[in-house]
């Protein structure tokens, strides 16, 4: 397995465009927000329920199986990501009980305008989006963004 710095190194290679970049720091977490919200929605009738009305579903546990992906390629970033998570995983939670819209619907939507942005950010980049070369690059991209925030504040990854 690669380390961390090999990843996101290899990662930045397609992301120097200042634009591209910005593009990233929106649609990035956007996607992260609706993939969420499209497992969020897949139906769990038969799952039990955690706390009050929080019913465990496939969101909480594909974001579980991913988190064992981050503690394996560094345990830091592990945490920034769980805790990522847990806020997106809560503002699914927030819309999915208070929103009279269905929340894959909301996903949807977000899901495609957010992949449109990627895909002008690439065109601007001129060069194509790292996940085609691998899909672990899918995990990389919101680690690429979450580095910058440790980068910021002092902590080695």
């Amino acid at each position: 397995m690669k380390s961390v710095n090999n990843w996101l190194e290899e990662y930045g290679e397609s992301h120097q465009n200042p634009l591209n970049k910005k593009i990233h720091w929106i649609c990035v977490p956007a996607i992260m927000f609706s993939v969420l919200g499209l497992w969020w929605s897949i139906p769990n009738s038969y799952m039990p329920f955690i706390f009050d009305n929080l019913q465990l579903n496939w969101a909480i546990i594909i974001t579980t199986l991913i988190l064992i992906y981050y503690v394996k390629l560094s345990p830091v970033m592990a945490i920034g990501m769980f805790i990522i998570g847990f806020l997106l995983l809560a503002g699914n939670f927030y819309i999915n009980i208070k929103i009279h819209t269905p929340l894959w619907k909301i996903s949807l939507m977000i899901f495609i305008v957010a992949w449109i942005g990627q895909f002008i950010g690439h065109k601007i980049e001129g060069k194509k989006p790292s996940f085609f070369q691998d899909l672990q690059f899918l995990l990389i991209g919101p680690a690429w963004l979450l580095s910058f925030i440790y980068d910021k504040l002092g902590i080695k990854y």
